[in-house]
């Protein structure tokens, strides 16, 4: 009887009028936006239950039926989004809600759970990344100290064998330097091997003796409790902040010798530039002193030329001044003698060359005279 009831409610219900009919298009849209946003709480709960799930079995969370309520999680979820407006009997849904639904007890726990559970995995993933940046680290510092090493080693053997064994005469490296190099280098090698090998001795030495005394503790009764660890994990995470600090304070005063460095580099190249400039201006102050004093020592040249050129030019005036201009026929005597003279000049230097010639004719006459006596000489010595 309550079966057929139920099935009448239901029949009346389908044949029903659908309430979503009579919204209007906004406020279909503001319905829509609210599910999706639902479906997306939704999705992230079951995501999370789920995690949950596949870490934690079920009978490990009392009072939990689980599995029920992601299912039922889902047929809401299936049932808003497809938008079923049928209604059910009051029975079988507060029954239902009542078997498949999380309190929010329940709920709060299992967040907190995944909060603590994904804060260890945060813990884990930095600690092991802190691990493997200390070994790159590592790794790099090794890798720096070595090339420095090759570095090194490159620069002295360029320095002693490359440039510093070559002989002179026949420009080749000299073998016996080069076995030399290499004979010392291994042996500071075999030395370092020696001293690294020692070191190693006694800290495996060291390493049993701790072992002992731990040993030794633990039977003493005198290891750490959980408690002395997490005093020591607290110091140790105020030691790592004050180290981060100390970091940042390094960084920042990195940062501020990087940005000094950049300065001085400027400043330096002003002085350089400054330098220059001062070096050119004094080669140019000395050039322009020892054309100044060239300058003096021709002003002084000149000035007593200048002197001289008036104490000739007064004598000149003075001459000028004293000077008398002679009688006309006194100029017409001493004019028509210098005629005479003129022509007694030219009549001696007539007879000079008259004189001449017949001096080069009477030496012409007497080297012709001593060749023939010499060929008469030659004759009666032949003879």
């Amino acid at each position: 009887m309550a079966e057929s009831e139920t099935m009448s409610v239901d029949t009346s219900n389908d044949t029903a009028e659908d309430p979503l009919q009579d919204l209007t298009d906004e406020q279909l849209f503001q319905l829509v936006e609210e599910t999706l946003r639902a479906n997306e709480v939704l999705a992230a709960e079951t995501q999370m239950f789920e995690k949950f799930l596949k870490r934690v079995e079920p009978k490990d969370v009392p009072g939990v039926a689980v599995q029920p309520t992601l299912g039922a999680l889902q047929s809401q979820s299936t049932q808003e989004m497809r938008g079923v407006g049928r209604k059910r009997s009051k029975s079988r849904s507060s029954n239902l809600d009542k078997s498949l639904k999380l309190t929010a007890e329940q709920k709060c726990d299992i967040a907190q759970r995944e909060i603590e559970e994904l804060r260890e995995e945060i813990e884990k993933l930095k600690e092991d990344s802190e691990k493997i940046m200390d070994t790159y680290k590592a790794i790099m510092e090794e890798a720096d100290m070595r090339l420095a090493e090759m570095k090194k080693d490159s620069y002295e053997f360029d320095r002693d064998i490359v440039k510093g064994a070559v002989n002179q005469r026949t420009a080749k490296v000299i073998a016996e330097k080069v076995i030399r190099y290499f004979e010392d280098k291994l042996r500071a090698r075999d030395t370092l091997i020696e001293k690294l090998r020692l070191k190693n001795s006694t800290l495996k030495v060291q390493k049993k003796k701790l072992h002992l005394q731990l040993k030794q503790k633990e039977e003493m009764g005198e290891v750490l409790h959980e408690v002395d660890f997490n005093q020591l994990k607290i110091e140790n995470q105020q030691y790592l902040e004050k180290i981060d600090e100390r970091n940042q304070d390094l960084l920042r005063l990195k940062l501020m010798a990087g940005n000094t460095l950049q300065v001085l580099n400027s400043y330096k190249k002003k002085l350089h530039t400054l330098t220059m400039e001062s070096e050119r201006l004094g080669s140019e102050i000395s050039s322009r002193n020892d054309l100044l004093s060239k300058i003096d020592a021709e002003t002084k040249v000149v000035e007593q030329e200048r002197a001289k050129a008036e104490n000739i030019n007064r004598k000149l005036r003075q001459q000028l001044a004293d000077f008398r201009v002679p009688e006309v026929m006194e100029y017409v005597s001493e004019k028509a003698d210098l005629y005479e003279i003129q022509k007694k000049v030219k009549s001696w230097e007539r007879k000079v060359e008259i004189a001449e010639m017949a001096l080069k004719t009477h030496r012409k006459t007497w080297t012709q005279m001593q060749m023939g006596t010499l060929n008469g000489q030659w004759r009666m010595i032949e003879a």
